[in-house]
């Protein structure tokens, strides 16, 4: 349980999922330091440094993280990884001696952050499959849900709502597939010691056998090593990391915003799930507000400045390693994958109980869409012979006219005065107008790659 007597972090309970609270944590965290110290010990039996009682040793008591013993060692040594190693040797009699032979602090430290990054990534991406596989089942049934589209926040053409669904799948596929291959380039330092020449560990196995070493223990830990590394693995790696999180967070933060206009009353056309006992304002009972959808944007302003922080770490980390990018660390990556474990969380939720209100698009598609069907009426008076800039100015006349009417309070005359024009009659008969102003007939290829959208994530996950 946590102490609320003091401060928390709000991601030590309230945003993100266990799992991911659990990589992150300062006892996992431990947990991996031990593991590589016994990994290290393993590999270095091969070459008689360490023996089997003492690596048994080492194995018998790497589980038993003290972190109360740990944080009072480090009190006085200022030095965590050096507290848990005096901890931990404590802890093995036999093997205690032999820990963190030819190793520093970063030798061990990074590598664990690597496989920390890892198992994130794997937790995240096994959300975001769900999440796409949800939404591709969403784009299917509404593929064909005839909406009207906005740009400049004005009503524009008729559009599909599983287009626009498909817009958002297909941008978050391709952050899917970003964090994929990202873990399939994820690299460790390494074990090269305090400046990343490997001297210590030359000193040990000599300079042919360093190599059968970093290559053992590489595979030993099932994690690829960059080949040059100061005190520390390239910071850019981090920056590359963040910046596919950003590229993450950008894309659920553009969906959650849309959510939100959408949702708003005045439109009221998509609304996220609202609980039967939800309270939506202390002081006002009737809201509904998208709470969903604004905690989604607040974590993403969030995630949104983390590579910047990234790139100065990568950056201005000078020569061989300054100590200014440890402390923003601390927080840095796991706060970033805490918001987005959120994040997606939250808008599979969405996703999975969003609610649709018909009447409110026919209502919206009632009012604009005959101002979408005057492009395609044009093109069908041109086909049939009409002057097209003459019917241009007609077809405006008749438009701000019908604006005007609206903006008077009145309903929208718009088909009713072009049905009745008796220029545009000498060209088209009514029912010919009528059908070139069907919203539901002017819809391009939205149905077709919205379908084809939900079908390409379906088979990337049928495999």
């Amino acid at each position: 349980m946590s102490d609320f007597e003091s401060y928390q972090s709000p991601f030590s309970w309230r945003y993100g999922s266990q799992a991911m609270r659990t990589i992150w944590s300062e006892h996992n965290k431990r947990l991996f330091w031990r593991s590589l110290w016994v990994s290290l010990a393993e590999v270095q039996t091969r070459w008689n440094l360490v023996t089997l009682e003492q690596l048994e040793d080492l194995k018998r008591h790497a589980s038993q993280v003290d972190l109360p013993k740990s944080f009072e060692v480090e009190s006085s040594l200022k030095h965590d990884l050096m507290a848990e190693i005096k901890v931990f040797a404590a802890q093995c009699p036999v093997g205690g001696g032999v820990i963190h032979l030819g190793a520093t602090s970063m030798d061990i430290k990074d590598n664990a952050e690597a496989l920390q990054i890892r198992q994130s990534i794997e937790v995240l991406a096994e959300k975001l499959k769900s999440l796409l596989l949800a939404l591709a089942s969403l784009i299917e049934r509404t593929a064909s849900m005839t909406v009207m589209a906005f740009t400049h926040l004005q009503p524009a053409e008729p559009t599909t709502l599983g287009y626009r669904f498909a817009n958002f799948a297909q941008d978050l596929l391709e952050d899917y597939e970003a964090l994929i291959d990202f873990k399939k380039n994820l690299r460790g330092k390494g074990f090269k010691g305090a400046v990343g020449n490997a001297a210590s560990y030359i000193e040990l196995f000599g300079e042919d056998g360093f190599e059968d070493f970093e290559r053992q223990i590489s595979e030993l830990i099932d994690l690829p090593f960059f080949p040059v590394t100061t005190q520390t693995y390239p910071r850019r790696q981090d920056y590359i990391l963040l910046s596919r999180l950003a590229g993450l967070a950008a894309t659920l933060s553009k969906f959650a915003f849309d959510l939100r206009v959408l949702q708003s009353q005045p439109i009221g056309e998509l609304s996220e799930p609202f609980g039967q006992n939800q309270v939506g304002s202390s002081a006002m009972p009737f809201k509904r507000n998208p709470i969903d959808a604004e905690k989604i944007d607040s974590l993403a302003r969030t995630v949104s400045v983390a590579p910047q922080i990234a790139w100065h770490n990568a950056a201005n980390s000078l020569l061989e390693r300054t100590l200014d990018d440890s402390a923003n660390r601390r927080t840095l990556l796991p706060e970033s994958f805490l918001a987005l474990d959120e994040m997606v969380i939250t808008t599979f939720r969405i996703i999975s109980g969003i609610v649709i209100n018909q009447q409110a698009i026919d209502k919206t598609k009632n009012t604009y869409a005959p101002f979408a069907g005057i492009e395609r009426l044009l093109m069908v008076l041109v086909k049939k012979g009409a002057d097209r800039q003459k019917m241009h100015e007609l077809l405006r006349e008749h438009s701000l006219a019908a604006w005007q009417e609206m903006a008077d309070g009145k309903p929208n005359p718009l088909v009713t005065s072009l049905t009745s024009d008796p220029i545009l009659l000498s060209f088209l008969s009514q029912e010919e107008i009528l059908h070139a102003m069907d919203s539901d007939q002017y819809v391009g290829i939205a149905q077709k790659r919205a379908l084809s959208i939900a079908h390409q994530i379906t088979r990337l996950f049928d495999k």
